[in-house]
């Protein structure tokens, strides 16, 4: 009978994720890594702002984080960020200013191909976002 492989430590999760200079710009923490699942969190930037007037957050960045949300949820099996197929977001509410929280979890681990979903929350805890991706998921 084989051991369990242990979950790796956010710290772990949030030293791969963070290789990549886009996620260093969402200033990405991981908060929390469970069995198929993800808490991360962006550090608010005056950048994400698309209208100007109402301080609101492009829906870029939400979809970037329900995408990068999703795909590391699969990091509990996988060990690595995998390729999107496939994504859908869907938009609840303006986001404001303030930093946001993503929340993924692995909804059908496969052999090839994989589905995730996220959710996005503003610094109020509102859902703002939410959405599905397919990744590949091969054996390595």
């Amino acid at each position: 009978m084989s051991e369990a492989k242990p979950l790796p430590t956010p710290a772990e999760v949030e030293a791969k994720l963070r290789r990549g200079p886009f996620h260093q710009w969402l200033g990405i923490k991981v908060l929390e890594v469970g069995e198929g699942t993800i808490t991360l969190q962006a550090t608010w930037r005056e950048e994400w702002v698309v209208n100007v007037e109402g301080g609101y957050t492009h829906g870029g960045i939400l979809a970037s984080l329900v995408d990068l949300t999703a795909d590391w949820a699969l990091v509990s099996s996988t060990g690595r960020g995998v390729p999107t197929i496939d994504l859908r977001v869907d938009y609840h509410r303006p986001a404001g200013k303030g930093d946001l929280t993503a929340k993924g979890r692995v909804k059908r681990q496969g052999g090839q191909f994989s589905v995730a979903e996220a959710d996005v929350f503003d610094a109020d805890g509102k859902l703002v976002a939410s959405g599905r991706g397919v990744y590949l998921t091969p054996k390595a």
